[in-house]
């Protein structure tokens, strides 16, 4: 027995897919029941994640240092050591 799955997709996206999976011999339809088995299975997983997004105020911030650093304007200089570290800071 089986049941019937409908969704709405990008007409861009499925006609790529479908020419891929044409050009691969495999019917379109086989594809989707493969990769939702492989979901079921727990071979194929999806991540999503959420994109951070800066207030104005730190953005700001953010590209001062980032233009202090292409300037080369306050940035501490390479240590060799932890002693010599600890000294530069005054510890």
């Amino acid at each position: 027995m089986t049941t019937q799955v409908v969704f709405k997709i990008d007409p861009a996206v499925k006609k790529e897919a479908m020419k891929r999976a044409k050009r691969e011999g495999i019917p379109f339809a086989s594809v989707l029941k493969m990769a939702a088995k492989a979901y079921a299975d727990g071979r194929f997983s999806v991540d999503i994640q959420a994109r951070e997004r800066l207030n104005a105020k730190t953005l700001k911030k953010l590209h001062a240092i980032h233009r202090d650093i292409v300037r080369g304007k306050n940035l501490s200089p390479e240590f060799t050591s932890a002693e010599e570290m600890d000294k530069y800071l005054g510890i």
